[in-house]
């Protein structure tokens, strides 16, 4: 990995952390690369079992670089990267049959704010604040925000938010949806891990079958949803998890899962 993004795994975590605290973790190509293979790489890895994107320094992430963005367009490139990187990384996040926990430790705005929406759990530091950004700059949306911010917040005020973007404080932020868990920004990092590490160490099976239901019923009927169910439930009861429960819960003892 490029230094702009580290990796560790541990104890069935991965955790990525975008590293340009100087530039408040704003998205060069090569942070992006990085962060996109680094992603892809913890949703391969048998090992990992839940993943933990957080960010150093004061920014969680601002977004597209824009001082690299303009020598770009200088240069008579195009958006290229929304293709290239960000669908990327928005459907690694999403769709990894493994549970994301976005750590949110400073802002998140732009694509670093679509990213956090993409994420399946988002711990949030009182200090920290979400903005859509895009407008702002005479962009639409991307990163997958115009299908997870809707579903965070409602049709109506994922317009608001995107049309007149501002920073979303912590505490509004828990009140439309769009944060988990507000925390005083010094735990932020303890709370975070916490809860990635319980999450690395659950029935991860069952876990990657609720992320695929919750997806398939956004685009589906209910009969259609139902059927789905079925067939992830069926799966998941088959897991050697699902009988490591039963039996610790029979047996009045915690659970210890495998993932498998």
């Amino acid at each position: 990995m490029a230094d702009s993004v580290l990796y560790e795994v541990s104890e069935g975590l991965a955790t990525v952390t975008l590293n340009r605290p100087e530039a408040m973790n704003a998205l060069d190509t090569g942070t992006k690369v990085a962060l996109r293979d680094a992603l892809r790489d913890a949703g391969a890895d048998p090992a990992v079992r839940a993943v933990l994107l957080t960010g150093s320094g004061r920014a969680f992430c601002v977004g597209q670089d824009l001082k690299e963005h303009v020598a770009i367009l200088a240069a008579g490139g195009g958006m290229t990267t929304v293709a290239e990187h960000y669908n990327p990384i928005t459907l690694a996040i999403a769709t990894m049959p493994k549970p994301v926990v976005a750590g949110v430790n400073g802002v998140a705005a732009g694509a670093g704010a679509g990213f956090a929406f993409a994420a399946d759990y988002r711990v949030v530091a009182d200090t920290a604040s979400f903005n859509t950004s895009f407008a702002g700059v005479a962009l639409s949306t991307d990163s997958g925000m115009s299908w997870t911010l809707p579903r965070l917040v409602g049709h109506s005020r994922a317009s608001d938010l995107l049309l007149f973007p501002r920073a979303v404080p912590a505490a509004e932020a828990a009140g439309l949806g769009i944060a988990n868990r507000v925390v005083p920004a010094a735990d932020l990092p303890a709370e975070a891990l916490a809860a990635a590490r319980r999450l690395a160490a659950g029935p991860t099976v069952a876990y990657a079958a609720i992320k695929a239901a919750l997806a398939f019923s956004a685009s589906h009927s209910l009969p259609e949803s139902l059927t789905e169910e079925a067939g992830l439930q069926t799966a998941a009861g088959a897991s050697a998890d699902h009988r490591e429960a039963v039996a610790a819960f029979l047996a009045k003892r915690p659970a210890v899962f495998e993932a498998r």
